[in-house]
């Protein structure tokens, strides 16, 4: 997320005028480019602290810029014309190969956000899946990135909430703003927003989420600082609580009566332009809706062949229909009735698989890994999902579990999600890129959705490799994730660009897959969130699965594994094409090699 508020954002230094010639490599081009990516870096960050206090850069912790202003879009749109017209002065063909990389990824950066700011993302600024004020409880609970070690990490934190609470005040205004011009939420989203600002209005004080880094004081602060401190706290949380009554009442009194019946982002202002650009944001290419839509029939059709063998290992006597109803309500698949057993299962197919890791990947992280249950006041509506650790491994990369029902809790597909969210999926490509100092600073800090979620849902696909699925409902879970990712091909653009209502694509999956109506229905209404992220899963693992085949297929004997993915995992997150023309020229270099 993007956040300003009241800071005097440090402007580019970069001598750039339209009238100047680009700079050939005796105008020390690199040297130019070198410079130019590290004062991106740096303001970037100041423009999205939240990003540096993850990355465990504490510099701005105190603050909250605040994204929902008008000065605040203003100030982005400067911020990357400035480093598009820097990039304009730098002839690229005097670049050495990383430093092309870099320069390419640092023009989709530019082009992109610019882009992006064309859209009235700020009209509406809340939604139950990727609400700003979903991060920020994260943080406040005092057990996720924001430090609380110090007096002064828990003054930091003071004042960051002050700035949180005047983003939710204009978080109101803009809400009021998009229901006059006709960008509200689908009333199904708002109905889920409710309860997570409900919650927050909760009292005694002493056990609200925010009252959390209190609760954990260490024992060396203390005397006035501990009185001072526990004083500002209870202060704090009513203010906050204050706050989240205020938004509560205004959701439910004036924002959702305005809700849309409909579930698609092209009922909006803008919308058919902005899902045509979320699709490119997110999936990193030139694909259309329906071209996204037909690949994804395919897929489906195809998996459901894979799907009809595992039925038939397993002798199960119905259709395939049947089967997603049985292997959802067979009781040996749901053999749980405390969180904490959930919790073990993670970490022990992460030690069924640590043998094999080796045979695959001879790079591993430094960074420290654990699996976490996600936390209450968000479980219900929470996915799950994965945390990066700090950059210099002082936090360590989190696999946030949900489990708001574990006696109904399904094991069939833990395999498959371990191996995503975790290892060798998230964490390894995260850390990795993370650990690696021959990468610019902002480089191993971006994320490509497509790159990212397609690298972790490759990895789902070695799971036989690495010793796991030898159980068929693991296996037919595996199959089951990659039908779900191909179903949100269909979903996604169905709801976006085809008019399909909720319950048509909520329907569709019910047909194609074995998630709960639940999880299903929960998933749906995150579509209609976040349009166009969830496809980038799939374009993404196509993209890597069929680069691999096409190195195997060329190299025959001089391919190897380990390499192929070290070279996948090299460069950090990048956009597909610049991925491919990575993957290509290495081929061209081995074969040339001989």
């Amino acid at each position: 997320m993007r956040y300003l508020a009241y800071l005097t954002l440090l402007l580019f230094t970069l001598a750039c005028t339209s009238d100047r010639a680009p700079e050939t490599d005796g105008n020390k081009g690199s040297e130019t480019l070198g410079k130019m990516l590290t004062e991106y870096n740096e303001d970037r960050l100041k423009l999205s602290p939240m990003e540096a206090t993850f990355q465990g850069d504490n510099r701005y912790n105190d603050y909250l810029p605040n994204m929902l202003t008008a000065d605040y879009r203003d100030e982005l749109h400067r911020f990357y014309q400035k480093a598009a017209d820097g990039l304009d002065q730098i002839d690229r063909s005097s670049l050495n190969t990383d430093e092309k990389v870099s320069y390419d990824v640092l023009r989709w950066e530019t082009d992109i956000n610019r882009a992006a700011l064309t859209f009235r993302e700020d009209l509406l600024p809340l939604d139950q899946f990727n609400g700003f004020h979903l991060m920020i409880g994260q943080l406040a609970s005092g057990q996720s990135a924001q430090p609380f070690k110090t007096v002064e990490d828990y003054d930091n934190w003071l004042s960051r909430t002050t700035d949180f609470t005047g983003m939710l005040d204009t978080a109101m205004v803009r809400m009021q703003q998009g229901v006059a011009q006709g960008y509200v939420l689908p009333s199904s989203l708002i109905a889920k927003l409710q309860p997570q600002l409900d919650d927050m209005t909760k009292e005694p004080l002493e056990d609200h989420l925010y009252y959390g880094p209190i609760r954990s004081l260490p024992d060396d602060i203390t005397g006035e600082d501990r009185k001072r401190l526990t004083d500002s706290y209870r202060s704090m949380v009513q203010g906050i609580t204050t706050k989240f009554t205020e938004l509560a009442a205004f959701v439910s009194e004036d924002y959702a009566p305005a809700g849309r019946a409909s579930s698609g982002i092209s009922e909006i202002p803008q919308g058919p332009d902005y899902y045509k650009h979320l699709i490119k944001r997110y999936t990193t290419t030139e694909m259309t809706a329906d071209e996204i839509h037909q690949l994804g029939l395919k897929e489906v059709a195809r998996l459901k062949g894979e799907m009809e063998k595992v039925k038939t290992e397993v002798g199960f006597d119905g259709d395939l229909k049947s089967f997603f109803d049985h292997v959802r309500t067979k009781p040996e698949l749901s053999p749980f009735d405390k969180p904490e057993q959930v919790i073990a299962n993670f970490n022990a197919i992460h030690e069924k698989m640590k043998p094999q890791l080796a045979k695959l990947f001879d790079q591993t992280p430094k960074t420290t890994f654990e699996v976490r249950r996600t936390e209450a006041f968000r479980e219900a509506s929470a996915s799950a999902e994965y945390n990066p650790g700090s950059q210099d491994g002082s936090r360590p990369g989190i696999f946030y579990v949900p489990i708001p029902d574990v006696e109904n809790y399904n094991i069939f597909s833990d395999e498959d999600l371990f191996l995503h969210e975790a290892i060798p999926g998230h964490h390894y490509q995260f850390s990795l890129t993370q650990e690696n100092e021959n990468l610019p600073d902002f480089r191993r800090s971006l994320w490509y959705s497509a790159y990212g979620e397609g690298w972790a849902l490759y990895t789902e696909s070695l799971g036989k490799e690495l010793g796991l699925y030898d159980d068929p409902y693991q296996y037919f879970g595996m199959l089951s994730a990659e039908m779900h990712r191909a179903i949100r091909l269909v979903v996604d653009t169905g709801l976006h660009s085809k008019g399909w209502s909720r319950e048509k694509a909520i329907q569709y999956s019910l047909d194609n897959e074995a998630e709960s109506e639940a999880s299903i229905i929960a998933e749906i209404e995150r579509y209609m969130a976040i349009p166009g992220q969830a496809l980038s899963y799939k374009i993404g693992q196509l993209k890597i699965r069929e680069l691999r085949a096409k190195a195997e297929r060329e190299l025959g004997d001089k391919f190897d594994i380990k390499a192929f993915h070290n070279l996948v995992l090299s460069p950090g997150c990048v956009p597909l094409a610049v991925l491919e023309t990575m993957v290509e020229e290495w081929m061209v270099e081995l074969v040339s090699a001989n």
